[in-house]
């Protein structure tokens, strides 16, 4: 399957940009998560293929890629921010160095406590916090909670101060990287064992695994803000908001090449989609381009409407 897709990369020229037309240089973020590294693959090939521009991306992260436009007004094009962990970035909107372009995530990213779906199919109870407390062996007695370090891990002990899940014959596990998060998910499934724990969407995990959201409690802004604070006061039971997911360009961009800008505004994925390439990545053991070509050859009338009239003229020969 790998070599097929490597070949179909070569037939639609994926690694041979076409020939500049009215499109200049661009600059494009290459994030270091991969659901972002495959948007800038889809969106490499299309504004290479189809608007003849000379793409360059650029290694980096969400604080580095905001830091960089506001110094320096590059990178042209940043593909997937999470701006609810980036508080530079509405300053940036604010400022006018940088556009909102789209919410390339269409349904935000989602986090929240997660339970396998076979898990509720013999005991619906266990898809609300209310229920696993209730009867803790349902989920192993055990919660996998985020390593130290990220947003999550405050948000988690916070409510687990209200909850006190020690207490209530849960062991709260302190994972050390996403890694070993992922590992346990994938285990437990293995051997059709209880699971609980944190995790988000989109991700490949999500995308093989079929998992039930826990029903902790309703959403509520200003409890769910203090939980995300270490130094809360009165912390509370609160969903996770779905996070808003953006792409954005440089103010300058979007003026100097506004048929790219309307481009990376169409560009969007639901939860779903990118799940499901994110989890032919890994099972293919494939690179985030090659998950690109994997999207662009399975999903032609929903790219096609992404383009210009001129572009799709000019990729005629993939969308048919």
């Amino acid at each position: 399957m790998k070599r097929l897709i490597l070949t179909t990369a070569c037939v639609v020229g994926f690694a041979a940009p076409a020939v500049a037309d009215t499109c200049g240089e661009v600059t494009i973020t290459q994030m270091d998560w991969a659901s972002a590294n495959v948007v800038t693959s889809v969106a490499k090939f299309l504004m290479e293929q189809g608007y003849g521009c000379d793409v360059t991306a650029v290694p980096s992260s969400t604080p580095t890629a905001l830091t960089s436009v506001a110094e320096t007004g590059t990178p042209d094009i940043l593909t997937e921010l999470w701006v609810n962990t980036a508080p530079a970035y509405d300053k940036l909107i604010a400022e006018g160095k940088l556009v909102e372009l789209t919410d390339v995530l269409s349904d935000g990213g989602i986090e929240g406590w997660w339970v396998p779906q076979y898990v509720v199919d013999a005991h619906p109870e266990a898809a609300t916090l209310e229920g696993i407390l209730a009867n803790p062996d349902l989920v192993g007695g055990r919660f996998d909670n985020c390593p130290d370090g990220w947003g999550c891990r405050t948000v988690n002990d916070n409510m687990n101060r209200v909850i006190d899940m020690q207490g209530n014959g849960i062991e709260v596990f302190d994972h050390g990287s996403g890694e070993t998060l992922a590992t346990a998910i994938a285990s437990a499934y293995a051997n059709k064992e209880p699971w609980f724990g944190f995790y988000w969407s989109p991700t490949a995990i999500l995308g093989k695994y079929p998992m039930v959201q826990v029903d902790i409690a309703p959403y509520e802004a200003e409890v769910h803000t203090c939980n995300s604070s270490k130094e809360c006061a009165e912390p509370g039971l609160s969903a996770y908001p779905s996070a808003a997911v953006k792409t954005a360009a440089t103010n300058s961009f979007q003026q100097r090449e506004p048929q790219i800008a309307e481009l990376m505004s169409n560009i969007s994925f639901t939860n779903e989609q990118m799940n499901g390439i994110l989890a032919w990545m890994e099972d293919n053991n494939a690179s985030a381009e090659e998950g690109a070509v994997y999207f662009l050859t399975s999903n032609k009338d929903l790219w096609a409407d992404w383009l210009n009239d001129a572009a799709r003229e000019k990729l005629s020969a993939v969308l048919k």
